[in-house]
């Protein structure tokens, strides 16, 4: 059974689902800054997903950094997998803009998170809408 770390239901705010991972936001209005998690149990890498999970993984995190680049006017899009703080396997997919304030550094510690309120949350998730494929599935509040 699939059960997200802790320390991702803390920082984060559920999105939805894609066939494969789970789709999260990162609780921190300084930049689009999601997260996909695959709904496998106790995996740590990505070469613990078989051949068609990884394919998966990396067709949802590539149609997904498309998708935001065009959803946020990204200069830049950043896919990390990093996992040392968190073991579970997730892949960051950072909308990037050359004003963004912690330009061209790495958003990792640069500035203390500044939370979402509610009604951008809803203003992102009504965004995405209007661009996620059909094999997704929003998480309502």
């Amino acid at each position: 059974m699939f059960v997200l770390d802790s320390r991702l239901q803390q920082d984060t705010l559920p999105v939805g689902d894609f066939p494969l991972c789970r789709l999260l936001l990162m609780n921190d209005a300084n930049y689009p800054w999601f997260i996909l998690v695959p709904r496998r149990e106790e995996v740590s890498e990505l070469f613990q997903l078989d051949g068609l999970d990884q394919q998966a993984l990396w067709q949802e995190a590539t149609m997904l950094a498309e998708t935001l680049k065009d959803a946020f006017g990204a200069d830049k899009m950043n896919i990390a997998t990093l996992g040392n703080v968190v073991s579970q396997l997730h892949v960051h997919v950072i909308a990037r803009r050359r004003d963004d304030p912690a330009w061209p550094a790495p958003v990792w510690g640069r500035l203390p998170a500044q939370p979402y309120g509610d009604e951008q949350v809803l203003a992102i998730k009504d965004r995405l809408r209007l661009v996620l494929a059909e094999n997704f599935c929003f998480i309502e509040d």
